[in-house]
């Protein structure tokens, strides 16, 4: 069978779920040869456990799989990681089932038994998107990606990006520290992206959610045999972030005999798969995050003193949301765009929401100030927020404040919130006034008004 030449355009990672070794390992070694980054797993629930910890620019998956299907994997990536792209392939081709995949979106569905240079011509397209990203991303300032990733403009964030934009650039280990919710995943994920090594890849494992027999396989990987059910070889983490970024999660978490193994890859640089006498030498930079004090587990003997100094190197602190009272109308007009479907009107916030979330102390931080918006414009339903939208938790605290205590400063929030709005929707479509004005649903002429109003003007761009 003849495949054209140089189909692809970038090198991309892609994940391919098949359970069937004599369809994958073909559809692998094709993938492979064209220059892209190729992981292979057998069965839905494996391809999830990847793609909770591993960023993708590409899955390709059967939708007939065993464990977890591919359409609930498809789900997951739209949920998760919208930008990854998705080809879904099939050997049942039934109507019902491809009209669904195409309402949601999919990027293509195969139908098996396809040809190869199918599949080649739908990752070649997939690889000219990723490359206009790319492009995108170098020709930006790296700082940009600091400031778009990490939402605020308090004194808090404020030296929290300068800090972040000093040690990006460094290979040096980094803590980040917080408390739960505080988004240290995502200053994680914006310090790679400000960095160098930011076309490797970017590979997450959380610490806690793996047993003290399994963390060691998952992070540096096994032989065929090395333990009861390793029917066949495994990389592990560290293999996958190879010249990149490896995030461990919740280190503060990893059991002591793992804590001795990656002590020994930070002091020399090399590590061992179970089950092989090998050392393998690895070019990864460590970023590190807890919601532990961890001088209290050093105290008390559960986080090695010598490896704590080797994850901190430098650290960073995510300041919780209560010490960033002013990012709150940025922060709720990013989730609201973000959560509000394409097409749709971007909602607004009645008075007395706003000032309920203005008095709530919000002890889950971002994360949990994310959700209440989320969820709040999943029952709105397009319109506006009222309390009632609210989560249970918030709506359970509307007793303890007074809306009308704070009128001028609502009146300030309000108006922020609504030229946040108005600058990410004008964004979203290029600065088209008409589609903007459609998308939000008021006409041109009030439109231009709030324009006005907020001194909102379309950006040069720089020769």
């Amino acid at each position: 069978m003849r495949m054209q030449e140089s189909i692809t355009s970038t090198a991309l990672d892609i994940l391919l779920v098949e359970d069937e070794a004599d369809i994958a390992d073909p559809i692998g070694e094709v993938l492979s040869s064209e220059g892209h980054r190729v992981c292979v797993e057998y069965d839905g629930r494996r391809g999830m456990e990847r793609l909770s910890g591993t960023r993708y620019d590409l899955i390709i998956s059967d939708v007939r799989l065993p464990e977890v299907d591919g359409l609930a994997l498809f789900d997951w990536v739209r949920e998760h990681t919208p930008e990854t792209a998705v080809i879904l392939m099939s050997a049942y081709g039934s109507i019902p089932e491809a009209v669904s995949t195409l309402r949601r979106s999919a990027v293509h569905y195969l139908h098996k038994p396809f040809e190869l240079d199918e599949l080649l011509g739908a990752v070649k397209q997939v690889g000219e998107r990723a490359l206009l990203r790319r492009g995108a991303m170098a020709s930006s300032d790296r700082d940009d990606v600091i400031d778009a990733v990490l939402i605020g403009a308090s004194p808090a964030m404020t030296a929290l990006k300068e800090r972040l934009r000093a040690i990006a650039d460094s290979d040096a280990p980094i803590l980040i520290h917080g408390e739960t919710g505080t988004g240290k995943d995502v200053a994680a994920r914006a310090i790679h992206e400000a960095s160098a090594r930011r076309k490797g890849p970017f590979v997450a494992v959380n610490c806690a959610a793996f047993p003290e027999t399994l963390i060691e396989s998952e992070l540096f990987g096994h032989e065929r045999g090395a333990f009861t059910g390793a029917m066949q070889r495994r990389e592990g983490r560290f293999a996958a972030a190879q010249g990149g970024t490896l995030f461990l999660d919740e280190v503060s978490e990893m059991p002591a005999s793992s804590q001795v193994k990656l002590l020994r890859v930070l002091q020399e640089g090399v590590f061992q798969p179970l089950g092989s006498n090998r050392d393998i030498a690895t070019d990864v930079r460590i970023l590190s995050a807890t919601n532990r004090d961890v001088r209290k587990l050093l105290e008390g003997g559960t986080f090695r003193e010598d490896l704590f100094y080797r994850v901190r190197v430098l650290d960073a602190h995510m300041p919780p949301l209560r010490a960033r009272q002013g990012d709150l109308p940025l922060l709720v007009g990013h989730f609201l765009a973000r959560y509000t479907p394409d097409g749709e009107r971007v909602p607004g916030l009645s008075p007395c929401a706003w000032a309920l979330l203005r008095e709530y102390v919000f002890p889950g931080n971002v994360r949990e100030l994310e959700h209440a918006i989320r969820h709040a414009v999943v029952l709105s339903r397009g319109d506006d927020i009222d309390v009632h939208h609210l989560p249970d938790e918030l709506r359970r605290h509307a007793s303890t404040w007074t809306p009308e205590s704070d009128a001028q400063s609502l009146a300030d929030a309000l108006a922020a919130c609504e030229r946040v709005v108005l600058v990410q929707t004008l964004e979203r479509v290029d600065w088209s006034r008409t589609r903007a004005a459609e998308r939000l649903q008021i006409s041109r002429k009030s439109l231009w008004e709030k324009l006005k109003k907020h001194g909102i003007t379309r950006p040069t761009r720089p020769d």
